[in-house]
């Protein structure tokens, strides 16, 4: 078999079990790997939606046909329903952790059950063992990994939890290769309810090539496409996702205060820029990827890995926060204890607005940078007001009375581009499956930069069509499995390419956006099942009722009702959003 190892294994850790489940070669046809194969699975598994924490739910951990082959194709994608949000959702990761567990002769592995105690999977040579991890139950995720390691192999990948995930924090991350997140949607949490602790993966098993010629030539061009492009073969190597503090920020809409401005006055001090300048060692890379976005990093007392732009976003301007050594810390502070950065500073900074609106007592003030590694501390352990922040944003303002406070979108935070500034955006983020989420459709790239061509972004005409084409386009890459970066670098024909010469089916651009709307079809599904409508695709009242007095997108707001009907007709979902019954016949769902 060509492009995937053929096998999928299930671990039923409270029945002590195994099985493989089989899929065909139409299934894996029609929905690839990663994103789109585990929505499959998990659909399949878990079609009536239950509580994440339940024993009987499921976790996958799923590789792609490209996994292990072409550059970018270290990554892997998490597959679970949210404890964050009640959403599908799937969490995606760099590093190398998803080329070892294709490498140990998995394309997926399945967790279900509750391990009576703490546990760890080690995955080699196409076998999977269940083992104690009683003695590492409790360590931050770095100590983790070494200890797993050393229990395993020095060469083992491992994928773990840390404190937030053992004590089930609704956006805890899984982290893996130290410093690499699979972190939107609290799929570590899901492993602490299942007291599974860690994965290791270790395998030398290589994915078969069906065109080996037709693929150096092809891996070739889009060497130099990534070279040339400028996003990839310069900006991201350079300053990494970080070059992005200063554009958005000049565009007004680099979120303040929970997003109560779109200029942030000190931008330039917790830019990409800065870091180059002040914290930067080097840049680093996941597996087989050439441009380097990473960035390894010291302050005066520690070191690690990051900030990235949403993190300098979440624990600086949207927080009043320029000390960008606190900003720092708290990153490597999340990656220890394993949270999604995200929703950690989203979360901070609607306790800030709650406390100054009189509705908090907790005394949570902007630009705190003193106590911004405590609270993250506080979240993980449970502390204190920390178990309240371990809420998330939408349980917090609800609790206080003041739920248009919390900046989210199906119960998950929104990042750092404010929907105010961009119109395409503002809809990506409404029609998002798993919540508020910039990657889904990433409609940044045209409306911010001009990637393929440059958009209006005050505009609402068209984008209806070209939201639902980047979100399908979108998930055919996490199917692959691939890093989204690429994307700057190729285009669907460039994929279509890569999946004939590693597969050695004639996949066409056609049937690849096919692919993409069959998957986000089927999301789409399960969302509807679990009672997500119409009404849950919009966004918080402050974007469509406050405007900006000052910055480049002032006197703007969403203007979702202009684009949501149309987004629905270009998806052939009726007007309360769920997918006709031609729809789901024409995509065979």
């Amino acid at each position: 078999m060509n492009g995937w190892m053929g096998r999928i294994v299930m671990v039923d850790l409270g029945g002590h079990s195994q099985k493989e489940i089989p899929v065909d070669g139409e299934t894996r046809r029609r929905f690839l790997g990663g994103r789109g194969l585990g929505t499959k699975l998990y659909s399949d598994l878990c079609p009536v939606p239950i509580d994440p924490f339940a024993a009987a739910n499921a976790l996958l951990f799923m590789t792609g046909p490209l996994t292990g082959t072409v550059m970018t194709s270290g990554r892997y994608e998490v597959v679970s329903r949210s404890p964050l949000t009640g959403t599908i959702c799937d969490s995606s990761s760099g590093g190398s952790f998803g080329a070892a567990l294709k490498g140990a002769g998995l394309d997926g592995l399945v967790v279900t059950g509750r391990a009576e105690r703490p546990v760890y999977l080690y995955v080699h040579d196409g076998i999977v063992e269940v083992r104690d991890a009683s003695a590492i139950w409790g360590l931050d995720t770095q100590k983790t990994q070494k200890a797993v390691q050393e229990l395993t192999s020095a060469k083992a990948s491992v994928a773990c939890i840390g404190p937030a995930g053992e004590n089930r924090v609704l956006f805890a991350a899984i982290m893996n290769d130290k410093d690499r997140a699979a972190g939107r949607g609290g799929m570590g949490a899901i492993m602490g309810a299942k007291n599974l602790k860690a994965i290791a993966a270790l395998g030398g098993q290589a994915t078969a090539i069906a065109d080996a010629d037709g693929y150096k030539a092809m891996a070739a061009r889009l060497d130099r496409a990534v070279d040339k492009n400028p996003v990839t073969g310069k900006s991201l190597q350079v300053l990494g996702t970080s070059v992005l503090v200063n554009v958005i920020n000049a565009h007004g809409m680099f979120p303040t205060r929970n997003f109560r401005g779109g200029v942030f006055n000190d931008a330039e001090g917790t830019s990409g820029e800065k870091i180059a300048e002040s914290l930067l060692q080097r840049q680093s890379a996941c597996y087989k990827c050439p441009i380097g976005c990473g960035r390894t990093t010291r302050t005066k007392s520690r070191n690690g890995e990051g900030p990235e732009y949403e993190t300098v976003w979440a624990f600086g301007a949207h927080l009043g926060i320029s000390d960008l050594t606190a900003i720092t810390e708290a990153n490597y502070a999340c990656n220890e204890l394993g949270l999604d950065t995200i929703t950690m500073g989203s979360t901070i900074g609607c306790a800030m607005e709650l406390h100054e609106s009189g509705a908090l007592k907790e005394t949570m003030l902007w630009g705190d940078a003193a106590r911004l590694a405590g609270w993250v501390e506080d979240t993980a352990y449970g502390r204190g007001f920390g178990a309240e922040l371990a809420l998330g944003s939408k349980r917090l303002a609800a609790k206080y009375g003041r739920p248009e406070l919390a900046m989210q979108v199906k119960g998950m935070e929104i990042p750092a581009y404010d929907p105010r500034g961009a119109q395409g955006m503002a809809l990506s983020y409404a029609t998002s499956s798993r919540g508020g989420c910039h990657m889904r459709g990433y409609m940044i790239m045209p409306e911010i930069l001009g990637h393929p061509v440059f958009l209006d972004r005050f505009v609402t005409a068209g984008k209806p069509e070209i939201v639902a084409l980047i979100q399908d386009i979108s998930a055919v890459v996490d199917s692959a499995v691939l890093c989204r970066f690429l994307q700057f670098a190729m285009g669907i024909s460039t994929l279509s390419e890569m999946l004939r010469t590693v597969t050695g089916l004639d996949f066409g651009d056609e049937e690849l956006l096919a692919i993409g709307r069959r998957i986000y079809t089927l999301e789409r599904l399960y969302n509807n099942r679990a009672g997500f409508t119409r009404s849950d695709d919009t966004l918080p009242p402050r974007f469509f009722n406050e405007e900006f007095q000052t910055g480049s997108s002032r006197h703007r707001v969403v203007r979702l009702d202009e684009m949501l009907d149309g987004y629905y007709a270009v998806r052939g979902w009726d007007t309360q959003g769920s997918p006709t019954k031609a729809t789901l016949a024409a995509l065979g769902l």
